[in-house]
């Protein structure tokens, strides 16, 4: 049994494709029929080495009964978010508004002209304990839509006149130069001296914000400051200034390489960390990640002279470029968190199967050295860490090297092998960064070829595309990826000398500008004019797992004006940095990449 999803290039599509849900991908045709039979439409959108999305496609999606439900009483329609961020974006911000906060899979009901009435994340398939299971959901709104219509169209409108009714923006003209420090007080508040990382469980990366306190502590040391915690004399520390600022940066950079966020054995970065230490990741890799950390790691190098920092980004990128390169040279997207239906299962070990493998004597050293024990530290089993205060320069090589080719032998552990424009573009910046502090040519080729990957797939007719899996790209580009592909090709530029990646940047940003310009209020929409209609027009301002796009162009502006000396990029950067002062005032602590770029604007590099 198969569904139209087998036709797909998407490995999260793919995945679907044998349900007996009668899925669709987006496209008019879905809506078509919607109309049609008067029927609602269920929108699932989430992405291949989601955990949560496997646990809903096993209990519901996969349930006889549920499919039942679906096929008779609604147009069932799948979206990978990666593949399309624009419909991500849309309908994120509904859930968001709805219920208060988001994830995947995302869950929204909708009218057959895409007006949501209904959101929500993860259903379980039976109400239990107080939350509503998927069956009843469906069942409640198949009613509904069958015996009160209207007033689920009713309550779509009103929706969708509060998401659209965005308050007028006023047209910004000033840049603030005081949204740096600001931020940096903002960071200090929420973060964890203890166990580094901002906030409590669970605990992101957040690489923006470590590469802005990096150059802002650089920028501070340059000015005069200290760069010490300032504490009374009951020990509590407050931020001296801008001065303490890479403190922070150190002690989360070191304790999420030692906790079990970072692969010992295999290397590489998870997504998140679920509890405050950066001991038990949510297991999953994903390629940007790794590729901001890379970048966060070598900034954090090149600001300290730290080894142990220099060492962590070598490892990241040793982890990409052995699983994660395709053989043409472009970056596949990420890695599952599950392995055989269970969450971490590939990562984990017994302290006796390891004793086993390595033998009882290299066997007990290694687990005295990583934190394993027989008791376990994850649900019975052990996520080797170096929270002991180890040394992270261990002199375990071949002891890891024989666990990785056991772990690779004992089970298989889902790829996504798509190649995403904007996160190549991401790992070619993290590749240049590198580079720039060790000069070791291996990182620059492997960001040599994946640039060329990119002119040779991701182009159609001068048309850059979101991705490619097993050939062309169906999805138009957005703004992210003109935007992180121009940043790509400057700092490509920036480390060779080559005239061809200058002249490439400025003609990715002049199509940018073409596509995806405000002209109006300022500021750049995520969908452009090659772009299909949505019920709204996003545009992005604050960083969320990745930068947004306004915030790239800013960092592109800034460095051609640099660069080049042309007034035109001059003009720009300026009118892009005063939108963004404008849209970050709020809270500037959340555009991060936006005052990374306002901080190298009002630091300009001596010219020679």
């Amino acid at each position: 049994m198969s569904n139209r999803l087998k036709y797909e290039k998407s490995p999260y599509l793919l995945q679907h494709s044998k349900n007996p849900v009668d899925w669709y991908p987006w496209c008019q045709e879905a809506f078509r029929r919607a109309e049609r039979e008067d029927k609602p439409v269920f929108l699932s959108i989430g992405y291949s080495t989601c955990h949560w999305c496997h646990v809903m496609e096993r209990e519901s999606f996969e349930n006889e009964e549920i499919a039942d439900i679906l096929n008779k009483y609604f147009v069932s329609v799948k979206v990978d978010r990666e593949e399309r961020p624009d419909i991500d974006s849309v309908y994120m911000s509904v859930c968001q508004t709805l219920t208060g906060g988001g994830g995947w899979p995302m869950s929204i009901f909708m009218t057959p002209l895409q007006k949501p009435f209904f959101a929500g994340t993860y259903f379980p398939p039976e109400s239990d304990r107080g939350m509503t299971g998927f069956k009843d959901i469906l069942l409640a709104i198949a009613r509904k839509w069958q015996q009160d219509q209207e007033e689920l169209i009713q309550s779509a409108d009103k929706i969708l006149s509060y998401i659209a009714d965005v308050p007028e923006e006023a047209v910004h003209d000033d840049i603030d130069r005081e949204l740096p420090e600001k931020a940096a007080e903002l960071l200090f508040e929420s973060f964890d001296m203890t166990n580094g990382g901002f906030g409590d469980a669970p605990k992101f990366p957040m690489p923006f914000n470590l590469i802005f306190l990096s150059l802002y502590s650089k920028y501070s040391v340059k000015k005069g400051h200290s760069n010490t915690f300032s504490c009374n004399a009951d020990g509590v520390c407050s931020l001296d200034y801008d001065g303490s600022v890479f403190r922070q940066v150190e002690i989360t950079l070191k304790k999420m390489r030692r906790g079990g966020i970072f692969d010992h054995i295999g290397y590489g970065f998870s997504r998140y960390s679920t509890d405050k230490y950066f001991l038990v990741p949510h297991f999953e890799k994903m390629l940007y990640d790794n590729a901001l950390l890379t970048i966060a790691y070598s900034v954090a190098y090149e600001v300290s002279g730290d080894k142990e920092l220099l060492d962590s980004a070598q490892k990241t990128v040793r982890y990409v470029l052995r699983e994660m390169t395709g053989p043409d040279g472009g970056f596949y997207s990420a890695q599952d968190a599950d392995s055989e239906g269970l969450e971490g299962k590939f990562y984990v070990f017994s302290y006796e199967e390891i004793c086993e493998v390595l033998g009882r004597e290299a066997g007990k050293r290694f687990c005295g050295y990583f934190g394993i024990t027989r008791e376990g530290n994850f649900e019975g089993f052990n996520i080797p860490n170096l929270l002991n205060g180890h040394d992270i320069c261990d002199d375990f090589t071949k002891e890891k090297q024989v666990l990785y080719e056991y772990r690779r032998s004992r089970m298989k552990l889902h790829l996504d092998d798509k190649v995403l424009t904007m996160w190549n573009c991401l790992m070619i910046i993290g590749l240049t960064c590198l580079y720039r502090v060790t000069r070791e040519e291996l990182y620059f080729q492997a960001a040599e070829k994946a640039q060329e990957f990119i002119e040779k797939n991701l182009f159609l007719d001068g048309i850059l595309y979101v991705g490619c899996r097993d050939g062309k790209g169906t999805v138009k580009g957005f703004l992210d990826d003109y935007a992180c592909y121009t940043a790509a090709l400057i700092n490509m530029y920036e480390i060779s000398s080559c005239s061809k990646y200058l002249e490439r940047a400025k003609q990715i940003c002049a199509e940018a500008v073409e596509q995806f310009a405000d002209e109006k209020k300022g500021g750049y929409f995520l969908c452009g004019t090659e772009n299909g209609r949505l019920i709204t027009k996003p545009k992005e301002v604050y960083d969320n797992a990745l930068p947004s796009g306004n915030s790239v162009m800013a960092y592109c502006f800034v460095k051609l004006s640099q660069i080049t000396g042309e007034e035109d990029y001059e003009e720009k950067a300026k009118k892009q940095l005063a939108y963004m002062s404008g849209e970050a005032k709020h809270y500037p602590a959340g555009c991060c990449m936006f005052l990374t770029a306002l901080l190298l604007y009002i630091n300009p590099p001596k010219k020679v």
